[in-house]
């Protein structure tokens, strides 16, 4: 039972939540004045702008993370392994 990290399903989620934004947004501020709506317009343009950064660096780490596993299998091996022992005694002692 692996579960595998999906860069393209984060950002779908992401992307899917800034639109439930935009229209709770256009729902909230429909009676306000004209700068209200503008300055909430700039906000979620903004946060489209950061959304693609986001989605660019994460799928950039991604294929990162990607080819150094498959180009050292067994220190990534290794290197979970390590992690994870090392959490174990973190949570033992709790």
């Amino acid at each position: 039972m692996t579960e595998t990290f999906d860069a393209g399903k984060l950002a779908d989620e992401l992307r899917s939540l800034v639109s439930e934004a935009e229209a709770l947004l256009r729902a909230g501020v429909s009676g306000g004045t004209a700068e209200l709506q503008d300055r909430a317009q700039e906000t979620v343009l903004e946060l489209k702008e950061r959304l693609a950064g986001l989605e660019q660096q994460l799928n950039a780490r991604a294929r990162d993370v990607d080819s150094y596993v498959r180009d050292n299998p067994w220190q990534a091996v290794a290197v979970a392994g390590g992690v994870a022992l090392l959490l174990g005694l973190i949570m033992a002692r709790r």
